[in-house]
Formats: C-alpha cells, structure tokens, sequence
C-alpha cells in the first residue's frame, strides 16, 4: 500500500515542475509544487493570475505531462502510467467543472449530462437514465428538455456539476466554477459541490479567485510564482488575491 492510500490522502504531489518552451526563452510555470489533498475534503487553490494555478490542475488531473517530480492520486502514481492507461484512469476518476461550463449547444441538458457514462462505455439508454435522475436531484428535473441558451448561467453550471458527478469519480476538479455567475448562483453552486461531492471516498479541488466562496472551504492553499506557498484554514486566512 502506498503512503498516499496508508494516510487517506486523495492527492500527493512532491517537487512538480513545469515549463513551456525551450532554452533561454523557456517559461517556468511550476517550479517544485509539493500539495497534499485529503480524503472528504474540499480543498481550494488561491493565488494571483499567472502563478500556475491551471497549469497545477492539468498536471494534477494528467491532461498534461510535469516534467519532474511525483503524483500519486489515490494511490496511483500517475506520472508513469501510459497514455492509454492514463485516460482511462482519468475517465473512471476524475470530473471536470469549468468557468465557462463548455456545453454541447446543439444537445439538450440530458444528453449534455450523459457524455462521461458514454465516453466510458454506457448505452445511450442508461447514461441519459442516470442523467436525467441527477439532474432531477440538483433541481432541474422539470428543465430536462431544455437547450443550454434556454437556462440560466446558474442552471448551467449545474448541468456542468451533473456532468462532472454523473460517472462517480473520486477526483472533482473545478477550475473559477463561481467566476461567471452572481453571489446567490454562486452560493447554490458551492452548496451542490459541498453537499453532493464532498464524501469519505472523494476529494474537490477548487481553483478560485472568488473570495465569496473561501468559507466553503476545508483548507485553503495559497500559490505563488509556481511553487505552493504555505496552506490556511478559512477562517485564518486573509485574502490577498480576488
């Protein structure tokens, strides 16, 4: 058993880097990001525009490679799995919700929902079945035949959430979820995330410049120029990027 699964922790990452470029011109976006995520917890990632925040994420998650150092995500040391094995330990694993909701246009909200059970080898019947049940469960089940332009920013972040939650992973990935919508959707948002993906066998990470939404927060770790700069309990810690 690993160190990561022997303490309960989701995520564990020791000496991250990544660059962009070549040589002299090379860009250094993360440069040794040593990060622990529990079991259970929501954990948010602060930090000014540019110290590395997404480009952590998508190391974290495996859409892109680091360069150095170690990830275990529950467990499993993601660095070296194949790229095969790699998606198809992110599909099973790990949701994504995103500032801009990135919906189908054309698909209506169930279809828009089903995508991850489908990408994952789902029937069509079963993956809209199980979507239009959660959907329904977060409050839009009278909304199932409706289009994204035809709801809210609110009402499609939710279907964005249901996507995300819709295949189980353990892993939620949210990337400013709030950044987009007024301080009530956005309330409604964080509640969904607290109360739906918050459980022992899970962990969400919030990047964020939303200080609205700190008191959410389990622990809140601050980032800075590529390196993660030390961690804080909400109520202690005084916002500095927004």
């Amino acid at each position: 058993m690993s160190v990561a699964a022997e303490k309960n922790t989701a995520i564990r990452t020791r000496g991250v880097t990544k660059s962009f470029g070549r040589g002299e011109s090379a860009v250094k976006a993360l440069k040794g990001v040593d990060f622990d995520a529990h079991c259970g917890e929501l954990i948010m990632i602060v930090g000014p525009s540019g110290c590395g925040k997404t480009t952590f994420l998508s190391v974290l998650c495996g859409t892109m490679r680091a360069d150095e150092g170690s990830i275990e995500v529950f467990g499993t040391d993601i660095v070296h799995l194949g790229t095969g094995t790699l998606t198809a330990f992110r599909g099973q694993n790990v949701g994504f919700i995103f500032q801009q909701f990135n919906l189908i246009p054309t698909w209506n909200i169930v279809e828009n929902a089903s995508v991850p059970l489908l990408i994952n080898g789902a029937s069509r019947r079963t993956a809209e079945t199980a979507a239009r049940t959660l959907l329904a469960e977060i409050g839009l089940g009278a909304r199932l035949s409706a289009f994204p332009s035809q709801l809210s920013g609110g009402q499609q972040q939710r279907v964005a959430i249901a996507r995300a939650l819709i295949h189980e992973p353990r892993l939620l990935i949210c990337d400013e979820p709030t950044a987009s919508l007024d301080a009530a959707s956005g309330r409604k948002v964080m509640e969904l995330l607290k109360g739906t993906a918050c459980r022992p066998d899970r962990c969400v990470v919030v990047v964020t410049h939303d200080s609205r939404i700190f008191h959410f927060a389990d622990r809140i770790a601050e980032m800075e120029d590529g390196v993660m700069k030390s961690v804080h309990k909400p109520g202690e810690y005084n916002p500095q990027y927004v």
